[in-house]
């Protein structure tokens, strides 16, 4: 029921349709997010991969990426731009957490957005079969890392004020070794033992984030989670892209 509710709570796609899922589930949803991974990576590299027979790289890499936002609504891309908006605009943990909760996108979001995306772009000058098995394995791997924000930090704002109107729990021994699973099997069945190594780069980016937002907010918000994600997934591929 747990990966159930992950599957609602993260994507847009009708699983609500299968079964009704408790407002409990909804609190246990993180430690399940890698393995909504296995789902929106296999479409991407699905997409890339059919796209490249019949059309240039890069067109379809971007509908692989248009694939992913559809899917999850923009869910973590929001986040990104407003944990841009609120840690360059804000300077106090209240003025931050208001800006983030903004629905307005600012200037820090849009820069932030059309970096992100130029960064993402430079992924086509790799081999078409390699960055299939990277997108596939990195989201997994940043949804991984992104969610032991949860067993890391505490909730910085109160539950009635969350845009979810939910506060995740932190993750139990069980749990924690289904996110450990789900994030790390993909990368260690389909990568070479080499390409292993540049986890460290997401790593050394989510410790500079955990830093940050601890000194910053004294916590996490739902946007941070969703920008630690993508910030942590571009620079494996990028590492990846590097070291190749």
């Amino acid at each position: 029921m747990n990966l159930l509710a992950a599957l609602i709570f993260f994507t847009r796609l009708p699983f609500w349709k299968l079964k009704e899922v408790s407002s409990d589930c909804f609190k246990h949803v993180v430690p399940y997010w890698p393995f909504v991974g296995w789902l929106t990576g296999g479409i991407m590299a699905g997409t890339l991969w059919l796209g490249a027979q019949i059309m240039p790289v890069s067109l379809a890499w971007i509908l692989a990426l248009v694939s992913r936002l559809l899917i999850t609504g923009c869910l973590h891309e929001d986040g990104l731009a407003d944990f841009f908006d609120g840690f360059g605009g804000g300077s106090t943990r209240e003025r931050t957490l208001t800006i983030m909760k903004d629905s307005h996108i600012g200037t820090y979001g849009v820069i932030g957005l059309i970096v992100y995306f130029l960064l993402m772009m430079q992924l086509i000058n790799l081999p078409v079969p390699m960055l299939c098995m990277l997108v596939f394995c990195g989201d997994c791997w940043g949804k991984f890392c992104a969610s032991q924000l949860i067993n890391i930090l505490p909730y910085a704002r109160k539950e009635e004020e969350s845009k979810a109107k939910v506060v995740y729990n932190r993750m139990s021994a069980k749990e924690k070794v289904f996110n450990l699973i789900g994030g790390l099997l993909p990368a260690f069945i389909f990568l070479p033992c080499p390409m292993w190594l540049n986890w460290i780069g997401s790593l050394l980016v989510f410790t500079f984030l955990v830093h940050l937002m601890k000194y910053r907010l004294q916590g996490y918000t739902g946007d941070c989670c969703g920008a630690t994600f993508l910030l942590c997934e571009l620079t494996f591929y990028l590492c990846c892209m590097v070291s190749s």
